[in-house]
């Protein structure tokens, strides 16, 4: 057999879809009038941040939204959820 051929638009689209993947999505969020920085994902709230960690996740914000509000609220994968269902503590009742 010869050398593998990729369609480089198939090969981009591949990719494309594959950077995707994984990527926080739905949050959003909106800074009230005491400076109270409610997060939500999808319309509910996942957060209310005060004080000091509203001013400090409003200086986070601006290099990724979406990941950071992520991070913020602890709603995103951390790579061990696979490994996590399969720990014996986690296996009760199956």
């Amino acid at each position: 057999m010869g050398p593998a051929v990729h369609n480089p638009v198939d090969l981009a689209s591949t990719l494309r879809h594959s950077a995707d993947m994984g990527q926080a999505q739905g949050f959003d969020h909106e800074v009230r009038d005491n400076g109270d920085v409610v997060i939500t994902h999808h319309g509910q709230v996942a957060t209310i941040l005060r004080g000091r960690r509203a001013a400090e996740f409003l200086e986070e914000v601006g290099a990724d939204p979406q990941l950071t509000m992520a991070r913020w609220t602890g709603n995103y994968k951390h790579g061990n959820e696979r490994t996590a269902k399969d720990h014996p503590r986690n296996r009760r009742g199956r």
